[in-house]
């Protein structure tokens, strides 16, 4: 099996991007790196909105790596909560 992995730059979009006009820039992130919680040791991704005020954002890597809940949101058919978008827009 291939191991997913994401680097600096990279454009990825949420599961949730299904849900909005593919002709927008809504749920897709831009990734900054990966960082260590200087308190628990544990690993997070930082990412970048490319939407509405381009927040900066921190999620555990191990949930932003993870699957989508396929159980939660049965219609959506993206596999991983976030995967590198094809073609950069």
């Amino acid at each position: 099996m291939m191991e997913r992995k994401f680097g600096p730059g990279d454009i990825v979009c949420h599961f949730k991007r299904e849900t909005v006009d593919p002709a927008s820039s809504v749920y897709l992130y831009k990734i900054i790196g990966e960082a260590e919680h200087t308190e628990t040791g544990e690993m997070m991704m930082i990412y970048q909105a490319l939407y509405g005020d381009m927040r900066l954002y921190a999620r555990p890597l191990a949930m932003f790596m993870g699957e989508t809940d396929h159980d939660k949101y049965p219609d959506i058919k993206q596999k991983y909560r976030f995967e590198k978008v094809k073609e950069q827009q």
